[in-house]
This record gives C-alpha cells, structure tokens and sequence, in this order.
C-alpha cells in the first residue's frame, strides 16, 4: 500500500490525503479470479477511482481502510506461517 511517512496515501495521482477506503479489484483477463489488486481512496477520489475501475467490470469491492487491515490481520494469524 502507498505510504508517505508512515501514512496510508490516496492512489489517485498527484494526491497526498490520507486514504479512507480499500477499492479490491482485478482484472479477468491478467488475474485468477480470486486474485484481489488494491487502490486506496480519500474521501475526494473514492467515486472517481471507482467508477474508473467499474466501467472496466473490474472492480469487486469497496471497503473501509480500517476493515480491509484488520481482516488482512485476522487473515495473518490464521496461517502462522505467512511471513
């Protein structure tokens, strides 16, 4: 994830505002089909990134940067042997 002096970035270019949401995505025809690619959004570019991703039918899901980490921790703990 783009991080700027240990801060969660915006993937949009030229912006430096924290990111607020994950948007999941992938494309079918480089990527398997559980295969997730992650942007992140501030509140300002969420709906732009967005709609980019879904005119192209590749994006998947759009969820809170908090919950996005913590599930990837939980995910983390479950196989001890991820490093």
């Amino acid at each position: 994830m783009g991080r700027v002096n240990d801060q969660v970035i915006c993937s949009a270019k030229a912006c430096r505002t924290p990111a607020r949401w994950v948007l999941a995505w992938n494309n079918p025809k480089l990527h398997t089909p559980e295969r997730r690619k992650t942007w992140l959004a501030c509140e300002e570019h969420r709906e732009s990134l967005s709609a980019f991703l879904g005119a192209r039918d590749f994006l998947k899901d759009v969820v809170p940067l908090e919950e996005w980490e913590a599930a990837q921790a939980a995910s983390t703990q479950e196989r001890p042997d991820a490093d």
